[in-house]
């Protein structure tokens, strides 16, 4: 682990780069024809020219990478968040250079980044999500057949969606039909899948995120809770820690699911399990197989590097 290639760009690879050296490791940056300038790539130790200014042929592009992993000779590769690093697929090329992967197994990148995998890996740990569908759904009859059993409002998600792109919320029978269709196009042209489910809508839960820190031994640590409720179109747009009005009985169940729910995916790394919050109940909404934009925030609320 002399070595690090950030195999990213921006605030994050900057992060990265600084902690690295303060390792006392050499930093490699990588960058696109636009980021010649870029903070990044000033700060590295070296850095790699891997292609043209549009992310499908640059960071986006998992060969090229690679090729710089091998002639640099990294040591390790560290994703930061956004381009590859939630892709199972690069972290498998990674582990086949003999540089060590800085984030989880490929086998849990692909089982969370499933919503429903990732559900049915959460209830057999003992952690459950909103009542809804374990597997993708077939057409409008089985999201009625759902709504005859609970009752409107219900969301139709795209199961390897996220953001709010792909969901679409049905509050009566009119609009089955057309939430459908809509969320089946949207799932297909934003994640080239068109596998949706259908779960309860909860109309006001809060948004409570769990931050993990889990090792190659098995141990797994919940360092706190981030309150993300305040959303634009399901985009967050505040990070509160601790979150306001949290009970600590209530932490002590946030850190117990969130903790499962890592050890059920053997995961290892930082990464975030997301909860709804609905009165005082929890229910499993998903996990980023990654570092988060938002774990400054816990750094800066626990003092945790």
């Amino acid at each position: 682990m002399e070595s690090v290639l950030v195999a990213n760009r921006g605030e994050i690879a900057v992060r990265v780069i600084r902690a690295a050296r303060e390792l006392g490791m050499r930093t490699i940056a990588v960058y696109s024809e636009i980021d010649r300038d870029a903070p990044h790539v000033s700060l590295a130790d070296e850095a790699w020219n891997i292609g043209p200014a549009p992310a499908a042929d640059s960071y986006l592009n998992i060969e090229r990478p690679v090729e710089v992993i091998r002639e640099s000779r990294a040591a390790s590769v560290h994703p930061g968040y956004g381009f590859l690093a939630e892709n199972a697929s690069f972290a498998r090329a990674v582990a086949e250079t003999g540089a060590v992967w800085i984030g989880p197994p490929p086998s849990a990148i692909a089982v969370m980044g499933d919503k429903i995998a990732s559900r049915k890996a959460a209830a057999d740990a003992g952690v459950h999500g909103v009542p809804g569908t374990l597997d993708p759904i077939e057409g409008v009859h089985d999201v009625k057949e759902f709504t005859d059993q609970h009752g409107f409002p219900v969301a139709i998600k795209a199961a390897h969606g996220g953001g709010g792109k792909g969901l679409k919320v049905v509050r009566n029978e009119e609009e089955i039909q057309s939430g459908f269709e809509s969320a089946q196009r949207e799932a297909d042209a934003y994640f080239r899948n068109p596998a949706v489910y259908v779960e309860r809508y909860l109309d006001r839960p809060r948004h409570i995120e769990a931050q993990i820190i889990a090792d190659e031994h098995g141990n797994v640590m919940f360092i706190g809770e981030r309150d993300c409720s305040l959303q634009r179109r399901h985009q967050k747009l505040v990070e509160e820690a601790p979150a306001h009005e949290f009970s600590q009985e209530l932490r002590n169940r946030l850190a117990e699911a969130s903790v499962a729910v890592a050890k059920a995916a053997d995961y290892v790394s930082a990464g975030t399990v997301e909860f709804l919050l609905d009165g005082d109940q929890l229910f499993f909404l998903e996990m980023n197989t990654r570092i988060q934009v938002e774990h400054t925030v816990t750094e800066m609320v626990t003092g945790i590097d």
